[in-house]
């Protein structure tokens, strides 16, 4: 029985004979598969004549003298003669000659060679469906070899729309299930799993003589190891390690960089460490040589015990391979595994920095003091306040226990207490006289005179360092212009007070039952204040902004127009901090509210508001470790006093050694002579209910130092770009498989320099990739140039490269996936083939 329908063969000559010029078409049936089906057979505007061994010379003379007008079909049931038996051989050279079998019509309509028809004709089970076939066409693949029809027929089984047996491999190994993978059933249906196989090897090398993927995996993973662990590896090990280290780590590279894979990646790597003994292995491997490793999630544990053993001896200054901790801190955050260990670098890192400050001594004068903590000691506070955001953000936090414990001493005894000691005593010492900004002059200062709109955000204790990093952020956004200031603000330092303080007002007082009055009126609520704003300005408001947050924009515009200044309260994290259940929660009350504030600031610009006050009522300290009761100030008279945790206000000073006081009247500008008593470090008075790790209303540079920030916006549009990066490396040949290139990224990241990822690689003219790919994260802000080079190395697929052929350099901007280098290079490896050197 024929193997094509004969009716599809009648369609397809007569297609062929559709053309106004004569044809003649050629049929040798070599089976005789259509004998008899070739006398029922019609064909439109064709003739068909039976080609038989002793007729040639009738046939001949047929077609090129007695009919040469008419469209021939000329059947033969045997196969082609030989050139020297065939005597049609030269009309057959102009004529047309059709084939009937499967491959044969495959190889003739898709263009290929003759000669891979064996190919096809071997894999014919494949094409017997028309849905398989129609995804082969798909493809479009402009050359074939036998290489390529075996890729192609693969891609197809792993449903892959481009022709890369790289892509296979990815597709195989990344299903799941590796001893039972349905993939390669498929390619033993159809009888390319030797095929499969065979490409492994020439690809990847290693021993598949008994092949398994689990071996295939174990081959790459061990490999690539062995290429950046310098030290030998066991021979359990080093029995897997292939010579075709190249494509290997371009392999994993592309693998474990994959949005797509990266989640396959880690489980056959996790897979590979269980089943090879990576922990065994691993730990007999010095961590100076585990830096460059990433392929492993443990390589990091092992790389954070080291740290954390050299922090816990006050070993500040070790490094491996020329990397000191805050480097390596840096450098393992941009590595694969970051998403697992990115919170446990930042907590070693912002431990190295608070242990650098064991001999941390403040200055004595109230000035010095007040200048240093403003411009350079609030960023041990940030330091702090991150090692524990991070700290908290770690599941299992116990291997940090003892750092902790060396961290807490080191910021409660060497840095927060000498310097809330000194500080106090100076600021008591000179009666609260200080030159800063005083929080009585806010609005004179910072709103009265104001030509636009100014929205104040009042964000609940906001202290400090927490607006330096507000700053940093709006410093960010290429649509903010912003600073800030210092500024002093009322002791003691606790919310009604700051609230107060902040409105405009002519006097501010304390009654005789401890209430602060503005202009002689309470003002506890958003309703009293508002009516105080008014009172100076009728064209102001007081906002909650928890009330607006989630206004539609129209609201928004309708709410803020016509006014002049309007005034919303932020209570994001005295709310947390001020609960027991959630005060070990405040750092992340802060990074929530410095999110919060700066997404208000975006909205609000949408609604037509270009002026932005931030600032706070007062600080807070925050320390993790309880208070002992040591710490408690006792003995004092509670009856006809005013007291808090951190502040007593009553006729008489508090008489106790460690308590220093001032005036009200020193304070509030008036000649109230009660007595404000206040710690003199960061002890508490002993008071029923609160808390004891944040606290505020005391003297101490965290709680009375707070932030001003003033902010500009633009509401149009502003053109930012991604910092670039350009070669500096004079490069034109790759003479050797691992190369080291360097770079520069040409510009600070900055408010319109933003900061993004590139991918970098070599690939061929023909666009295949040869080299591993780089993922480099330009996020560097230093503004001298020097800081911003960097080094990368490339290792290049063991294969043979023509030196009359063209390579090149390439990268990408990962966001947009532009291109933005293209450097053409010669590629002149020896036995690049075989060996990784050169002779």
């Amino acid at each position: 029985m024929a193997e094509l329908n004969l009716k599809q063969i009648t369609d397809k000559l007569s297609s062929e004979f559709s053309s106004d010029v004569r044809r003649l078409i050629f049929w040798y049936d070599a089976r005789g598969d259509f004998a008899l089906d070739i006398d029922s057979m019609e064909l439109e505007n064709a003739k068909i004549i039976k080609l038989e061994p002793d007729n040639q010379f009738y046939i001949k003379y047929l077609l090129e003298r007695q009919d040469t007008s008419t469209n021939y079909l000329i059947y033969a049931p045997f196969a082609k003669p030989s050139l020297r038996d065939n005597h049609l051989a030269d009309t057959i050279k102009y004529s047309k000659e059709f084939f009937a079998d499967r491959a044969s019509l495959l190889a003739v309509d898709l263009g290929i060679d003759e000669k891979y028809k064996q190919v096809l004709q071997k894999y014919i089970k494949f094409f017997a469906s028309k849905d398989r076939t129609q995804k082969f066409y798909d493809l479009e693949i402009e050359r074939f070899n036998q290489r390529i029809i075996e890729t192609a027929l693969m891609s197809v089984l792993c449903k892959s729309k481009v022709v890369s047996f790289e892509e296979v491999v990815r597709t195989v190994i990344t299903a799941r299930d590796l001893e039972d993978n349905r993939y390669l059933q498929e390619f033993e249906k159809y009888d390319l799993l030797s095929a499969f196989w065979q490409m492994c090897e020439e690809t990847f090398g290693g021993n598949f003589s008994s092949p398994s993927l689990v071996k295939l995996v174990n081959t790459m993973f061990t490999t690539y190891t062995s290429k950046v662990v310098m030290s030998e590896l066991p021979s359990a090990w080093r029995n897997y390690c292939s010579h075709k280290s190249g494509n290997i780590i371009a392999f994993l590279d592309s693998l474990m960089n994959s949005m797509i894979y990266r989640g396959d990646f880690d489980g056959l790597s996790d897979m590979v460490y269980s089943t090879l003994d990576g922990e065994t292995v691993l730990s007999s491997v010095d961590v100076s040589q585990l830096i460059e490793l990433e392929i492993f999630k443990k390589t990091d544990v092992f790389i954070l015990k080291w740290m954390i053993d050299r922090l816990e001896h006050d070993d500040l200054d070790a490094r491996l391979n020329d990397y000191s901790i805050v480097d390596i801190c840096k450098k393992r955050r941009k590595m694969h595994f970051k998403h697992v260990f990115s919170s446990h670098y930042y907590i070693l890192e912002n431990a190295y920095y608070l242990l650098k400050e064991a001999r941390y001594k403040p200055a004595e004068e109230l000035e010095e003091i007040t200048k240093n903590y403003i411009t350079k000691d609030y960023i041990i506070d940030q330091k702090y306040r991150y090692f524990y955001y991070h700290y908290d953000n770690v599941p299992d936090s116990s291997i940090y226990e003892n750092l902790r414990e060396l961290v807490e001493n080191v910021y409660t005894n060497r840095f927060l207490n000498p310097l809330a000691v000194a500080f106090s005593r100076a600021l008591c010492e000179n009666k609260a006289k200080i030159s800063l900004t005083s929080q009585q002059d806010f609005y004179s200062r910072f709103v009265k005179n104001s030509k636009e709109r100014t929205v104040v955000i009042i964000s609940d204790a906001f202290r400090y360092e927490v607006g330096q990093t507000l700053l940093k952020r709006l410093m960010e956004d290429e649509k903010c212009t912003a600073s800030i200031q210092a500024m002093m603000s009322m002791i003691p330092s606790y919310t009604r007070f700051g609230m107060s303080a902040l409105l405009p007002h002519k006097s501010l007082d304390m009654t005789e039952d401890y209430r602060v009055t503005v202009d002689g009126k309470i003002c506890d609520d958003l309703k009293s204040r508002e009516q105080i704003l008014k009172s100076y300005n009728e064209n102001s408001r007081a906002l909650q902004f928890d009330d607006i947050k989630g206004m539609k924009m129209t609201q928004l515009k309708e709410l803020f127009t016509g006014q002049e200044v309007v005034y919303i309260y932020h209570n994001q994290i005295d709310a947390r901090g001020d609960k027991l259940n959630t005060e070990n929660e405040v750092f992340i009350a802060c990074e929530e509210a410095i999110k919060e504030i700066h997404m208000m600031i975006k909205r609000l610009t949408n609604a037509n508001n270009t002026r932005f006050l931030v600032t706070a009522d007062h600080g807070f300290i925050y320390k993790r470790d309880k208070l002992d009761e040591s710490d408690k100030i006792s003995g004092f008279d509670k009856e006809s006093a005013f007291v808090g945790r951190r502040y007593i206000v009553s006729a008489q000073k508090v008489s106790s050694e460690g308590v220093c006081s001032m005036t009200l009247g020193d304070v509030m500008r008036s000649d109230d002579e009660r007595t404000i008593s206040l710690p003199l470090g960061t002890d508490v008075f002993k008071v029923a209910g609160g808390g004891q790790n944040f606290v505020h209303g005391g003297s101490s540079l965290q709680e009375v130092i707070v932030p001003v920030l003033d902010v500009k916006t633009n509401k149009g549009y502003t053109q930012t770009q991604a910092v670039k990066i350009s070669l500096i490396s004079l490069v034109s040949k790759i003479t050797n498989l691992n190369t080291n290139l360097e770079f520069i990224q040409t510009e600070a990241v900055s408010d319109v320099n933003k900061e993004t990822n590139y991918k970098i690689y070599f690939i061929s003219d023909d666009n295949e990739k040869i080299s591993n790919e780089n993922i480099y994260v330009a996020d560097k802000k230093d503004i001298d140039a020097s800081k911003r080079v960097f080094r990368l190395r490339f290792t290049f697929k063991n294969k043979k490269y023509d030196k009359s052929n063209k390579y090149y350099l390439v990268a990408y901007d990962e966001k947009n996936d532009l291109e933005v280098i293209r450097h053409e290079i010669q590629m002149d490896l020896a036995f690049a083939d075989d060996f990784e050197f050169n002779l």
